[in-house]
Parts: C-alpha cells; sequence; structure tokens
C-alpha cells in the first residue's frame, strides 16, 4: 500500500518463508510518525487520574442515577467527584478491615450504577485486582470466575446476591466477603452463614472501616487492574490481565486522536453509562471522562425506556452496539414513513440535500444548516438536544445506519474497533470524513498494525488491495490471560497480538473488518458465537444428520441450513399425513417448523443462551460433501465455501424474518 493520508509506513514488509505467511508494511497514525506521545507526567495508576479530577474539579456532578417513584423513573440525582472520593475511601477502608490487601481480586457483579464505579475505584486505589462476574459467558460461568480468578471479596447488584450463592459450596474455598449494593435478606444471611460467608448490606459494609485508617499502596503502570473474563474460544472463558498502563495509553491515544480535530473531552461533557461495565468498551470510556471531570450518568436498567433516559439526561456522548443503533434507525425511519406524504416527501428531500453536501466534503454542521433547524433538530431533540458524538464498537455497524445517522442526529457517528486484549480501542473512525463509513477509520496513534497473510482463505497481505490477519503492537496491550500462558504465546507472537480479524486497508490508510480467520464471529448486539462448538451441540439432535450455522454481524440472531436424518423425518412425515419424497417433504414449512422445534429443545436441553438459539433453518436433502467443495478429505466444512453455495439461501432465510 502506498503511503496514504492517515497512516506512515514504519517496517517494510516480510516475505513468508519456511512456510510463514507473508507480513505487510507496518503502520502507524500520521500523528506518531516519528514515536507516540508520552503519558502524561506523574501519572502511574488509574486512581491518580481519579485523584487528579477530584483535585481540578471537586464539586462538578460525577455520577447520577434517576429517581424512582412508585415504579417510575424522574430526574437525574448527582454524586460530585468528591462525594465520590470520600465514599470510595470508605468502601476502601471497610475491604482492607476484610483482610484483602494489595494484589487481591475483588469481583463486582451486576448493571452499571454509582455502587459498581464506587466499588471499581476503591480497587484502584488500594491495588486490587477488579474481576467483573457477569452470566452471559453461559452457565457456571460466575462461578468459574470466582474460583478461577481466586476472587475473596465481591459486591453484587441486590437480585444478583441469590445468584452468588448459588455458587456455593464451591465458591466458599475463596469468596469470603460478599456485598450487597442495596440491602439482604435475613434468609440471605442465613444462608450466608451456613457456608461462612460474611454477607454484608451496603449500608453496613460502610461502617465497618469507619474508626480504620489505612495508608494507600505505591501504585505501578505496570500493575493489573482489572481482569476482564471473555468468551472467545470453544472452552472455559479467559481471564485478560489489563494493567494501568493499557487504560492510561488507551485514554492517551483517544485524547491525542479527538484533540487534533477540535473535538476533544472536557469536563461539560456528560456520557450515559448503560454498556455493561463488566467489558472493557464502557470501562475504558468511562475513565477516559473521569480523567477530563466529565458527568457519568446511569440509565435505570430497561431497554425499552433507553431513549427516555436519553431526553431526561441529555448526553454529549453516546457510545452503543450496532444493535441499539439498528433500533433508533428503525424507530426514526417508521416515524417519518407514518408522517404524513409531505412530510416525508420533505424529509427526504432534506436528507438528500445534506447528504449530498457531506459528500462534497462539507461538515455535517454546515452541510444543511436550514434544515438541521427545521427539520433535522427534531431528532436531535428526540436524543437528548446536545448530542454532539455517537461510538458505535463491538460489532459492525450497517453503512445505511451509519450513513442515516450521520445526517439526521447532527452528531458525529464514529465506528471504532478493538478487543478486550487491546484495551478497547485500536482505530477509530474521523468525524465528517464520510469516505471512512463501512471502516473503523486509522489505527489510534498509541499502536502499530500489520496484517498477516493468510492463504488459507485466499487473503494476501501484499496484495494491491491488502488483506489479512489484523495484528497490534503497544502499550495498550493486555499482559496475558490469567493462568493460561499456553493461550497467551499462541496470540502474542514477538510482541504482536493476532486479533484472528481479517482486515483490508483502505486507499486513505482507515481499516475495513471483513471476516474472522477463526470461526468464532460476533452478533450485531455484540455477543460472540463460538459455532463449531454449537453445531457440535445441535447434531445431537437424533432428526439431524449434519448442520452448518450461521451467524453475522450484521444481523442478531442465528440460521442453519440441516441435513435431516432420512428415517427420522420420513417417520415423522408419515404420522403428520405428510406426502411425497424425501426431497419434498424438505420443502415443507411443517418439516422445517418440526425440525426447528427439535433443534429448540435441544438448545433448552443444554442450556444455551437465547442468542444460540436457531430461529430459522433450510432442509437440504443432499448431504454435504466433497464434490460441491463443501468438506475436506477429513469432513471438515469449508466455511467460506458453505457461506459461497448456500448465499442466496442465508439472505432469503434473513428476509423471511424480517
Amino acid at each position: 500500500m502506498e503511503e496514504k493520508k492517515y497512516v506512515v509506513e514504519v517496517e517494510k514488509a516480510k516475505e513468508g518463508k519456511d512456510g510463514r505467511p507473508s507480513i505487510g508494511p507496518v503502520y502507524r497514525n500520521v500523528l506518531a510518525t516519528d514515536s507516540f506521545r508520552p503519558l502524561s507526567y506523574g501519572l502511574e495508576s488509574c486512581w491518580d487520574i481519579f485523584c487528579e479530577s477530584v483535585t481540578k474539579f471537586p464539586e462538578s456532578r460525577m455520577l447520577g442515577e434517576r429517581e424512582m417513584f412508585h415504579g417510575q423513573a424522574g430526574k437525574y440525582v448527582w454524586l460530585t467527584y468528591r462525594e465520590v472520593y470520600d465514599l470510595v475511601l470508605k468502601v476502601g477502608a471497610s475491604i482492607r478491615v476484610c483482610g484483602v490487601k494489595q494484589g487481591g481480586k475483588c469481583g463486582i457483579y451486576g448493571a452499571n450504577c454509582s455502587n459498581w464505579v464506587i466499588s471499581m475505584q476503591a480497587c484502584n486505589a488500594h491495588g486490587l485486582y477488579c474481576v467483573p462476574l457477569y452470566d452471559t459467558l453461559g452457565a457456571g460461568a460466575v462461578e468459574y470466575i470466582i474460583c478461577h480468578a481466586e476472587v475473596s471479596i465481591a459486591f453484587a447488584e441486590e437480585t444478583k446476591i441469590s445468584e452468588v450463592l448459588k455458587t456455593f459450596p464451591n465458591a466458599g474455598k475463596f469468596l469470603k466477603t460478599l456485598v450487597s449494593f442495596g440491602k439482604v435478606t435475613q434468609e440471605q444471611k442465613d444462608m450466608a452463614g451456613t457456608f461462612d460467608l460474611k454477607l454484608y448490606s451496603w449500608d453496613e459494609f460502610l461502617l465497618l472501616g469507619m474508626q480504620e485508617k489505612f495508608d494507600l499502596p505505591v501504585k505501578k503502570k505496570i500493575d493489573i487492574c482489572t481482569i476482564m473474563y471473555t468468551s472467545g474460544t470453544t472452552g472455559d472463558p479467559k481471564g485478560v490481565m489489563i494493567s494501568n498502563e493499557s487504560i492510561l495509553s488507551l485514554i492517551s491515544g483517544v485524547n491525542h486522536h479527538m484533540e487534533t480535530m477540535n473535538e476533544e473531552f472536557t469536563d461539560k461533557d456528560v456520557y450515559l453509562s448503560y454498556l455493561p461495565l463488566a467489558h472493557i468498551f464502557d470501562r475504558v470510556i468511562e475513565e477516559l471522562f473521569i480523567s477530563k471531570g466529565a458527568s457519568i450518568g446511569f440509565w435505570h436498567k430497561d431497554v425499552k425506556q433507553l431513549v427516555d433516559d436519553i431526553k431526561e439526561l441529555k448526553p454529549t456522548v453516546f457510545c452503543a452496539v450496532p444493535r441499539v443503533l439498528d433500533r433508533i434507525y428503525s424507530g426514526l425511519v417508521d416515524k417519518i414513513s407514518s408522517a404524513g406524504f409531505l412530510k416525508h416527501k420533505l424529509f427526504n428531500f432534506a436528507f438528500n440535500f445534506k447528504l449530498g453536501n457531506m459528500s462534497k466534503g462539507y461538515k455535517h454542521a454546515e452541510a444543511a444548516p436550514i434544515f438541521d433547524k427545521i427539520i433535522f433538530n427534531k431528532v436531535k431533540e428526540g436524543l437528548g438536544g446536545n448530542l454532539r458524538l455517537i461510538l458505535s464498537g463491538a460489532a459492525p455497524l450497517s453503512s445505511t445506519v451509519e450513513t442515516y445517522l450521520r445526517v439526521v442526529t447532527c452528531a458525529n457517528v464514529l465506528q471504532g474497533y478493538g478487543l478486550t486484549e487491546t484495551c478497547a480501542g485500536s482505530f477509530v473512525a474521523r468525524p465528517d470524513e464520510l469516505a471512512m463509513v463501512g471502516t473503523v477509520g486509522p489505527p489510534l496513534p498509541i499502536i502499530d498494525v500489520c496484517l498477516e497473510s493468510v492463504p488459507e482463505m485466499g487473503y494476501d497481505a501484499l496484495g494491491n488491495t491488502p488483506r489479512g490477519e489484523i495484528c497490534i503492537r503497544g502499550k495498550c496491550l493486555f499482559s496475558g490471560y490469567y493462568k493460561r500462558e499456553d493461550l497467551t504465546k499462541e496470540v502474542l507472537v514477538d510482541g504482536w497480538f493476532h486479533t484472528g480479524d481479517v482486515g483490508e486497508w483502505q486507499p486513505d490508510g482507515s481499516m475495513k473488518i471483513i471476516d474472522r480467520k477463526k470461526n468464532i464471529f460476533k452478533l450485531s448486539q455484540g455477543e460472540y458465537v463460538a459455532v463449531e462448538n454449537l453445531e457440535g451441540i445441535y447434531s445431537l439432535a437424533s432428526s439431524v444428520d449434519a448442520i452448518w450455522i450461521y451467524g453475522s454481524s450484521y444481523e442478531s440472531f442465528l440460521v442453519a441450513v440441516v441435513n435431516p436424518n432420512m428415517g427420522a423425518l420420513q417417520s415423522w412425515a408419515e404420522e403428520n399425513g405428510l406426502t411425497g419424497d424425501f426431497d419434498t417433504i424438505c420443502e415443507n414449512p411443517k418439516a422445517k417448523a418440526y425440525i426447528l422445534s427439535e433443534l429448540t429443545n435441544t438448545a433448552k436441553e443444554k442450556k444455551l443462551k437465547g442468542f444460540e438459539f436457531i430461529k430459522v433453518v433450510h432442509l437440504d436433502p443432499i448431504p454435504f460433501d466433497m464434490e460441491r467443495e463443501l468438506l475436506t478429505p477429513t469432513h471438515k466444512k469449508k466455511r467460506v465455501q458453505f457461506l459461497k453455495y448456500y448465499q442466496n439461501i442465508i439472505d432469503t432465510l434473513y428476509e423471511s424474518t424480517r
């Protein structure tokens, strides 16, 4: 790739030798042509970031939650930076009274709220490993994380206390103290007592350390501050160790990126916190806003009322996964479509006029200011009125939705890309660059990036259009998988993290994600699906001979092509009055519904998550074979060929559910 606008080559390409794949040139953001910007002097940890903001903005609003009256959400009530700091010191002292010291593991379990962040900051203050606990990784994940990470103290949302108690007696070897964000019942206390577990309500816990004073330990950049467990393989969840330096580097890179475009974050910014703090994306975003003295308001835990939270909070920055933005897009399209002929016509004219000017290079705020005031201002007000930035991550956002929102929201809409292992942020698109729609933008100015050829999939890092596995190097990288040095060595090679995602360099130096090297993919809501594992489970259904499952980062559910068992299906057909040969039966909607019900029963028996359920199937009477190049000689599925062969059917399956 020639030197382009937003990246600069820092190392030459390497031809593959001795069976190793070719590696493309190493690039970095032009902002860091000579070297990366050093971290701010004196900042060694996430705790230092918070303390600096407490000093600068003691009376500024920090954490806000909505008051609840008879189940109805009211106004936001705020804690200042100074008030949060005082609470953090109380929580930290109580943690120390329980015997937990620097290097100890502290679990946090529940939806985002002020007490989540206060508990997290107490971990930062005393050098504890913050270990988020969450159940979307599968049945038994909470128990697994507690035992694997050796969590000795945990904080949990009031409604999750009973879930934690279910992990006993196994978790009792490690977990000695459990604290509710709210209240606890006497029954829960009695149950905890049988396991020698100390269980406290939030108010009770704050009193433990009231008479004690502890010096805060010295913390270093290289110290681990959190272990985040993530799926991504068919085995147990992996504990990704993130250091203070990783988070500090990410914050530095985002600031550098935004400052050069006069879009920097300030203490005037307001952020809506609803993406799980248990995931790295929201964790680092909140650390970033804390570093700026900004305000963080929490949703009230009802996704159907999320737009109401937005209207009440009036955020300036909104981070989302594509599934949420898809809903906002669909809602806006439906509203416009039902507005009447003239209003619909006027809206479309304004949309096309503004989009045309943006395509010519106009900034979104300058492309159609009159239409912004009289047409699109209603959309802006519906999102609070102050929104200036929408950041999408976790999965690809469709170009249609991204373009539409860039025009009608009067805000910058940017896609980003990163993994837990890269501390969330690796690439971020630039504001007012319409050509970057459908890409994740250039690399942040804290990493080096190269592509490694994937010859078995036909991707060449040295081709005219460079494609290959994205490899990343930089101080934002994770420190390894906890207790899994073997897995760490698989993905960290000579300082390079192999993401498993296949990217394509764009002419301007931005990156487009085009494939996944391993047979793991994300659905549009950001959930990982280990497809080979699921195929093994669904193959247990007696009516199924073979199954190929497909999912897309642009869709929220799975579809499948099934080779049904001929004997089982024909027997069912006879019992249900269906006539015809096997091919004819496979085309019958009732037969498809029957096979789908069998798959659903299997999913329920194996306690699969909702997003792992198959929603619609196609029955192919012809067994998967080598003649159609669907299988290797060892009968492994050629997934690229499967998609190519069944593409029209897959498209039809998704269309039929809409």
